[in-house]
């Protein structure tokens, strides 16, 4: 597939929808294309499913038509899209709706993503799905929407701009978004840095209560599902924890996990240089990028940090040797 119009001739309804607890490259990646439909195919109906989205991304456009949950299950779109999604586990929604759906496609970077559509473009070398996105799309009209929701993806999932996956193309991406009009500040400001009040306490707190190990190769962050419900926090209040404990002076490989229920941890890790994270994640049924992946996993949180960090420290020792 080289543009998404190829996927569209003939279809009339379409459902767009991303993967559970949706973060900025997802949201923009749904919103950029729902975006596109409307201005370049607006003959075609397109609904947009996500889960519930932290209101710091109020500003893009049309967000507030997006459903948290589906109206009605015995329906049946022409297509289903999919954003943002490393497999059918992560889908959220929509799901329900596939084996009625006519046709699915998956727009991706992850490198474990082996394929859940009918028809899957998966560029594991792009930083989001959003520049993914951007390269499938006829640029006449990329109107300032459509811009500020794929810049939007990019920002987060680069962590503006600082993480591995940047590279030249991004940027140069980036900059034509950037003449489009987008304002980079303001998105960055009010979609990536600004935590409330609750935010900044349960990342001091877990910073605080945080451990090294290996020497001060690895740093292990956890939050109990007891912490959460004393703060009244969600899973996306939790955003932006593993990239401060990553950024640990010495550290290599950064783990934090959060209680999601009794004994159930999502766990999401990051690495800095050499550790494939991604690689130990699909230990356990998860997966992601090299240098930033996650999991699932039950037992108690000394269970998952003894599980987990026995692959830390095999792939620590491997390339000491």
């Amino acid at each position: 597939m080289n543009r998404i119009d190829e996927v569209l001739d003939g279809v009339k309804t379409v459902a767009i929808a991303g993967h559970v607890n949706p973060d900025g490259d997802c949201i923009g990646s749904c919103m950029g294309m729902y975006l596109y439909l409307k201005e370049k195919f607006p003959q075609i109906q397109a609904d947009v499913y996500l889960g519930e989205m932290r209101p710091v991304f109020g500003y893009i456009k049309d967000i507030d038509l997006v459903q948290h949950q589906l109206p009605n299950t015995d329906k049946a779109y022409d297509m289903i899209m999919l954003f943002d999604v490393s497999s059918r586990e992560r889908i959220a929604v929509v799901e329900p709706l596939l084996a009625k759906a006519k046709k699915s496609v998956c727009v991706d970077h992850h490198i474990t993503n082996s394929g859940i559509a009918d028809e899957n473009h998966i560029v594991s070398t792009a930083s989001s799905a959003c520049e993914v996105l951007y390269n499938l799309l006829d640029e006449e009209y990329l109107t300032l929407p459509v811009a500020t929701a794929i810049y939007t993806g990019i920002v987060h999932d680069t962590g503006v701009f600082q993480y591995a996956n940047t590279s030249g193309d991004t940027m140069r991406i980036a900059a034509t978004l950037l003449d489009k009009g987008v304002n980079s500040a303001a998105i960055i400001d009010k979609s990536f840095y600004a935590k409330t009040y609750v935010q900044n306490q349960i990342l001091g707190r877990t910073l605080m209560e945080s451990i090294m190990m290996f020497e001060g190769q690895c740093i292990v962050g956890v939050v109990t599902q007891r912490e959460m419900q004393f703060y009244g926090l969600t899973p996306k209040d939790l955003d932006g924890v593993i990239s401060q404990l990553r950024v640990t002076e010495g550290v290599e490989v950064a783990m934090f996990l959060y209680e999601l229920s009794l004994q159930e941890f999502k766990v999401s890790m990051r690495s800095n240089e050499y550790v494939n994270v991604s690689q130990i994640c699909q230990n356990f049924g998860g997966g992601g990028h090299i240098k930033a992946a996650g999991c699932s996993m039950h037992g108690t949180a000394h269970d998952v940090i003894n599980n987990v960090s026995f692959y830390v420290e095999q792939a620590l020792q491997a390339e000491k040797r």
